[in-house]
């Protein structure tokens, strides 16, 4: 099973997501992430944040969903952006969903603040990702019920 976790700019969001899934999933599942504009560097703050939850970043980068390795199973998007993309055609009659959350990298304010919003978007994000690998199938109906959980854009 592979899960392609998309967003524009695949340095905070969907990376936060390829590496929480497959620091949780079993073995044969696997995460990718990629953007439709990648900026080509991974967001300091999320990789900072990672490694404090012991999840590893080794071989992460921010990538073009037109490198992709493998045709993934389901499809989401984790930001508003990508949301409204239309999907590479080569990537044929997958389950897609939008799963948005607030991205924590554009915020302004205190160090803490930023912190905080961080801290905010992992727990969203691991809350769901946990969610659908205790799901007992994956359905369309699944994928959209799991997008709502925590505060969703």
């Amino acid at each position: 099973m592979n899960i392609l976790f998309l967003c524009t700019g695949n340095s905070c969001r969907s990376l936060l997501s390829e590496a929480i899934f497959n620091h949780l999933a079993p073995k044969g599942w696997r995460a990718l992430s990629a953007g439709s504009q990648p900026t080509g560097q991974l967001n300091p703050r999320a990789v900072a944040l990672l490694q404090r939850k012991g999840i590893s970043t080794e071989g992460y980068y921010s990538k073009s969903w037109d490198a992709l390795p493998v045709t993934p199973d389901a499809v989401i998007t984790v930001c508003g952006s990508a949301a409204g993309e239309t999907c590479p055609a080569y990537l044929g009659p997958v389950l897609r969903a939008h799963w948005g959350v607030e991205d924590p990298s554009h915020l302004e304010g205190s160090d803490e603040e930023i912190e905080a919003a961080f801290e905010q978007t992992y727990r969203i994000i691991r809350a769901r990702i946990e969610a659908f690998l205790a799901a007992p199938t994956l359905s369309q109906a699944a994928l959209d019920r799991i997008g709502t959980l925590g505060a969703a854009c």
